[in-house]
Order: C-alpha cells, then sequence, then structure tokens
C-alpha cells in the first residue's frame, strides 16, 4: 500500500509547507461525485488523526483516510503546468474508468 508523488508535486507541497508552519503533508481522498462515481480531494493537513494512515515520498508526508485508501492506493500524484493552468494530476491503477471531462472515476 503507498501513495507517491512525482518530483514536482513534491516540490509544489514542501513549497507550500515551507510557508504555513500549521501544516503538516498532504491530505489525499475520494468523495463520490460526477458522473463516474468518484473524484479526488486534496487539501493541505493541519493535523493526522490516530485513524489516518500516513505515507512519506519524497520528504513530504501523505495522509489518507483509511476508508479512501482501497480506490487510491498505488496513486502517483503529479502537478502539471500548462500554460497559466496549474493543478494536482493523479494516475490510479485502480480506475477502470472516467468520465469525459476527466474530473471523476470509477473502479
Amino acid at each position: 500500500m503507498a501513495i507517491s508523488l512525482t518530483n514536482s508535486a513534491a516540490e509544489r507541497v514542501r513549497s507550500y509547507l515551507d510557508s504555513k508552519s500549521e501544516c503538516v503533508g498532504l491530505r489525499l481522498g475520494v468523495t463520490q461525485t460526477g458522473c463516474s462515481g468518484y473524484s479526488y480531494v486534496i487539501n493541505y493537513a493541519d493535523r493526522v488523526s490516530e485513524t489516518d494512515i500516513v505515507f512519506e515520498d519524497k520528504g513530504v508526508k501523505v495522509v489518507v483516510d483509511p476508508d479512501a485508501l482501497a480506490l487510491i492506493d498505488g496513486t502517483e500524484v503529479d502537478f502539471v503546468k500548462k500554460g497559466l493552468n496549474e493543478a494536482f494530476s493523479f494516475r490510479n491503477p485502480n480506475v477502470t474508468g472516467e468520465c469525459g471531462c476527466g474530473e471523476s472515476f470509477n473502479i
């Protein structure tokens, strides 16, 4: 079981965490929504609960709720810049399909 970060994602998260002393890492999860079933939820974690699962990659803590882990186990998080747009993207080996707009996925 693991969640990993590309160098670009780790650099982006570290630069944010360096400016926010109250944050301890990146929180990754899912929510049921969209036309395909699930979408990713990504935030900065200000704490880690005793039920959270914590991974560390490239010096960054990635905090995951145990209920979400079955859906995102093995996911690689990337940070992509295209022109003026920039966003986190996800390579999840568990995904069996995505909606046309790319905002949601199913397993």
